[in-house]
């Protein structure tokens, strides 16, 4: 897959399609950590961490800047994926400590 060497749009939209399969694959990956988090958490309290949020943001921020991607956008998509994994990670804690 190297997008600059397509020439139609059917390219694009293979790779892209290819692409979301690949991101939904690990978006499953990082809510299985937010569940392995909700488990080993002994407060309810403990799911809400904003420095954390803000190193993860950052971090984000910086691995755009090194890939030439962004930043602006990924960090405000980050900052949407961070807060819904924290709403899973307690529905998952309520479960699971229920």
């Amino acid at each position: 897959m190297n997008p600059e060497s397509y020439s139609t749009m059917e390219q694009v939209r293979a790779g892209v399609d290819n692409l979301d399969r690949q991101i939904v694959a690990l978006l499953a990956q990082r809510f299985a950590h937010m569940r392995a988090a909700a488990r080993i958490k002994e407060e309810r309290s403990a799911v809400r961490d904003e420095a954390r949020k803000a190193e993860v943001i950052q971090n984000v921020r910086e691995e755009a800047a090194r890939q030439g991607a962004p930043e602006d956008i990924l960090a405000a998509l980050w900052d949407q994926l961070v807060e819904a994994s924290i709403a899973y990670e307690m529905t998952e804690f309520d479960r699971l400590k229920a």
